[in-house]
């Protein structure tokens, strides 16, 4: 069996087909600093528990939703850069 793929189709590689790469390893990351540093905060695992949910689920969701599957590192830049020099554009 053969496919054929159109030339302007953009191919990713992904995990399990929802996340690529750069945003999975972005998660680890972020999840292994929310996890070290509310591991030293707090001694109960209940606490521990509430906040690395609390603080790490929804980026995992605005990864894996995201805007039109944009990759999570984009939105991020692009989010922060407006926070940097935020521009209106009035128009009559």
């Amino acid at each position: 069996m053969k496919f054929i793929f159109p030339t302007n189709y953009n191919f990713k590689n992904k995990i399990l087909g929802v996340l690529d790469y750069p945003t999975a390893i972005f998660n680890v990351v972020y999840f292994l600093i929310i996890f070290s540093l509310f591991n030293s905060i707090f001694n109960s695992i209940n606490l521990k528990i509430i906040f690395v949910v609390v603080f790490y689920f929804p980026i995992l969701l605005f990864s894996i939703v995201g805007f039109n599957h944009e990759n999570i590192l984009y939105s991020l830049y692009y989010i922060i850069k407006y926070f940097i020099k935020p521009k209106v554009y009035l128009y009559k």
